[in-house]
């Protein structure tokens, strides 16, 4: 098996080739089915679709909103900036987020931080006790994206979701010099 530095990877394995039905003349364009970068970026609208309707329907809370309870879950005392970040988000839309759920009684903001602009963001007693009443949910709806997977799949998908994530933000970086 081949390492990632290894791989040498063909241009050919993205492409296909499309007949243009009103010339006739054959052009490549990137295959749908074989381009990891396309079907992650519609999987990932499938299921923030899905499960942003889901949210709302049952817990009257945006696309940003639940994750931010569950990011809060995970890392109590992040800032805005730290959040967008990590959920790949604007902080224009973190910061949206975090005053829906500051008014709702969700999260609370700490105090102002030495740079005199940011807060830590923690879930309140209210936030937790929705996020654990969500949590469940959640989990079934892991277990219904996952079904058919056995654990080293699930285990070898989140790796190269890391990996891919890892080589996006390299990539972003390298666009910045």
């Amino acid at each position: 098996m081949d390492t990632p530095e290894q791989a040498q990877i063909s241009e050919t394995l993205f492409l296909v080739d499309v007949e243009d039905p009103e010339t006739g003349t054959t052009f490549q364009t990137l295959s749908i089915s074989r381009t990891p970068a396309m079907l992650l970026s519609f999987a990932a609208n499938k299921f923030t679709e899905a499960a942003s309707a889901f949210f709302k329907d049952n817990f009257d809370l945006g696309p940003v909103d639940w994750r931010m309870l569950f990011l809060l879950a995970r890392m109590p005392g992040v800032t805005a900036i730290q959040a967008a970040k990590t959920i790949g988000v604007d902080k224009g839309t973190v910061s949206r987020s975090v005053g829906r759920l500051t008014k709702t009684g969700l999260i609370v903001a700490g105090e102002l931080h030495a740079n005199g602009r940011s807060r830590s963001l923690s879930l309140s007693q209210t936030g937790r006790e929705l996020h654990d009443r969500i949590l469940a949910a959640a989990i079934d709806q892991q277990r219904h994206l996952l079904k058919g997977f056995t654990v080293s799949e699930i285990s070898l998908f989140c790796e190269m979701l890391l990996r891919f994530t890892q080589n996006q933000e390299d990539l972003i970086q390298s666009a910045r010099e």
